[in-house]
């Protein structure tokens, strides 16, 4: 992913009101986040805790999404939609985000079930649990990173459909 700024990012979001990309806070960390390794970049707010961004290049350009955290956790741990991560490390939380267009004007969302920190793009590197000797590690994260980016690809590209 390419190294974007901060002024990209807010001028990035689709289907968010101008009040809402106005409140948008960014990680303090953001200036030492390294884009080379990230299919997306998404992080929790830290001024609003029920809220969490995505950040991806979708096409040939950058889109910014606002991400709504569920109110309740699921009863039993539940494996995240994009990275798939068989390890659990971290719960995988119901994010819904307003589609883009009139329908995201009539109030229609999309959920998802995704890592509550965003981490997916380091969770899809890393190795399976258990592997038999003479296997290509490199081709199973590979393999990985790209069912994990296409996943992500075809959640974002479902948020901006205008199709009725």
């Amino acid at each position: 992913m390419r190294t974007p700024t901060q002024k990209q990012i807010l001028s990035a979001f689709r289907g968010a009101t101008k009040s809402e990309i106005a409140k948008v806070t960014f990680p303090f960390d953001f200036n030492d986040v390294d884009f080379d390794r990230l299919e997306f970049y998404g992080w929790r707010d830290r001024k609003i805790p029920r809220r969490a961004y995505l950040v991806v290049e979708h096409g040939e350009e950058l889109v910014a999404l606002i991400l709504n955290r569920g109110e309740a956790k699921p009863r039993r741990r539940a494996m995240c939609a994009w990275c798939r991560d068989v390890e659990l490390s971290t719960d995988a939380i119901l994010y819904s985000v307003r589609r883009a267009g009139p329908r995201g004007r009539r109030g229609d969302t999309i959920g998802m079930l995704v890592c509550e920190d965003l981490g997916c793009p380091k969770r899809a590197r890393k190795l399976p649990p258990a592997y038999h000797k003479g296997t290509d590690l490199d081709a199973i994260r590979s393999m990985q990173i790209e069912n994990m980016s296409h996943r992500v690809q075809t959640f974002v590209a479902e948020v901006l459909s205008t199709d009725e």
